[in-house]
């Protein structure tokens, strides 16, 4: 009977092995289940997602309130009856001005979370007013404009936090390829924090918007739609590439982005100065034609010819002539004065700029370096582009004193060979804006000749007795 209890106590072990290896079964089981869910989760997680969880918290609903003012007609629904008109016209002013309050809704992005810049549209907050800044974890700030540049469309706000805010890192906008995925995040119709994909659909794009005109452009395909302008267009790696500015309204998937390596020194401008300072290399273009290219013995039309070099300005001191054409500064390639002006605006004051040009039907390289526009030379150089002297009103003379104390300068000679004597202007004509810039004095003057000497065209307020005239001048 002894063999019996041996065989019984032996079964006990082979037992407890068979639990084991049935546990160990079901855990290495369990183990493969978790890695194949956490595999799909791991696969579901693309790119896209990664770079919107760590963006969108940057991006920011800009609103702004601002007043308008608008005549209306209370008696509208009797304007017809003849009677009615001749018995109150006496009483009422049937035109009456009512005021109400008009918001509109952007984009921006928070460029920097320790001081609190955020980057928009110069177009969103154009309209004077509260402006608040609304982030996605619904956080409220009243914001302050650090400074606007209509000629790029971009502002830059500030608004103050106890704590740092989450930013966006800046990319690089020069390597960009036709193709590429990128996203673009923002507020389009007031739906917070939308994202939409696409590629690069093409680069170097210009537009035309009144009489503004707008190059260095990225296009792209990415949904944008009203209310995405000064949001962020990313690329895959949720780096900040471009700011979208743009839509082609005539049709659907078209529309553009400002390259953030063009906002970069835009953005450095406007938090330092409050505006962008142009930089200055000394030389006037004209785009080379069919006729000067011919007289130039050039084998295409291209590039822009030099009409005048400023004496010892930076240009002189590189070498450069009148006659020279001007083919590329840096990397950008030049076929027009707005050409010129975009690519100069990429450097500031100190910049060493590549410019790569034709003299004499060889192509030669030389750096110039870019410096800040001497006021002290802007009258001159408003005679040069203009064909127009001007006093500060207070110091012309046979004036009533109202007309003295009246803001701008007025014009004390003129060319006849100037566009401005061609359209019929004439001595004692006040100008009182140019572009953006009002004329309060010389001085003011002076700055939008500094600040506009290079754009192809400008828009003047020109006033004559009571009479204001806007006119276009292309340069």
């Amino acid at each position: 009977m002894a063999p019996l209890k041996n065989s019984r106590s032996c079964r006990v072990p082979h037992t407890r092995v068979f639990v084991r290896i049935l546990l160990f079964l079901i855990l290495f089981q369990l183990s493969l289940f978790a890695q194949r869910a956490s595999a799909v989760e791991d696969a579901r997680e693309t790119p896209v997602v990664r770079a919107v969880k760590r963006v969108s918290p940057a991006v920011v609903n800009i609103s702004t309130e601002y007043e308008v003012r608008a005549r209306t007609n209370p008696f509208s629904g009797y304007r017809a009856n003849p009677f009615f008109d001749s018995f109150f016209k006496d009483f009422f002013d049937p035109e009456m001005e009512q005021k109400y309050q008009r918001s509109s809704l952007g984009s921006g992005v928070i460029i920097d979370g320790e001081r609190g810049f955020v980057l928009t549209n110069a177009h969103v907050i154009a309209e004077t007013g509260a402006i608040k800044v609304i982030l996605k974890d619904e956080r409220e700030f009243e914001a302050q404009i650090v400074g606007a540049d209509s000629d790029s469309d971009l502002a830059v706000l500030k608004i103050i936090s106890d704590t740092p805010l989450p930013d966006v890192k800046m990319g690089n906008s020069d390597d960009l390829m036709i193709g590429e995925t990128v996203i673009a995040i923002g507020n389009p119709f007031g739906f917070s924090n939308t994202v939409t994909t696409g590629v690069i659909s093409a680069l170097d794009r210009s537009l035309r918007v009144e009489n503004s005109e707008f190059h260095n452009f990225i296009q792209t395909d990415a949904s944008i739609n009203p209310g995405n302008s000064g949001g962020p267009l990313l690329n895959i790696n949720g780096a900040l590439i471009g700011i979208n500015t743009a839509i082609y309204a005539k049709a659907q998937g078209i529309g553009f982005a400002l390259p953030i390596n063009r906002a970069r020194r835009i953005v450095f401008d406007l938090i330092k100065h409050g505006e962008v300072i142009q930089s200055w290399i000394g030389v006037m273009v004209q785009p080379v034609d069919e006729k000067i290219a011919q007289y130039l013995h050039l084998s295409e039309v291209s590039g822009v010819m030099v009409r005048s070099v400023a004496s010892k300005g930076p240009a002189d001191s590189a070498g450069i002539n009148v006659g020279d054409v001007l083919i590329a500064l840096g990397q950008r390639k030049l076929s027009s004065s707005g050409d010129f002006q975009s690519a100069l605006h990429a450097y500031g004051e100190g910049d060493q700029i590549p410019v790569k040009l034709i003299r004499d039907g060889k192509i030669k390289s030389v750096q110039v370096r870019a410096a800040l526009f001497p006021l002290a030379e802007a009258l001159a150089h408003a005679y040069e582009l203009l064909g127009i002297k001007v006093e500060n009103l207070s110091r012309t003379g046979g004036k009533s004193s109202a007309r003295r104390n009246m803001d701008g300068v007025m014009i004390t000679e003129i060319s006849n060979r100037s566009y401005l004597a061609h359209i019929g202007a004439r001595p004692g004509d006040i100008i009182r804006k140019i572009d953006d810039i009002t004329i309060h004095s010389i001085e003011d003057f002076k700055k939008a000749i500094a600040r506009y000497h290079l754009k192809p065209s400008l828009v003047i307020l020109l006033q004559r007795e009571d009479a204001l005239y806007h006119i276009t001048i292309k340069l």
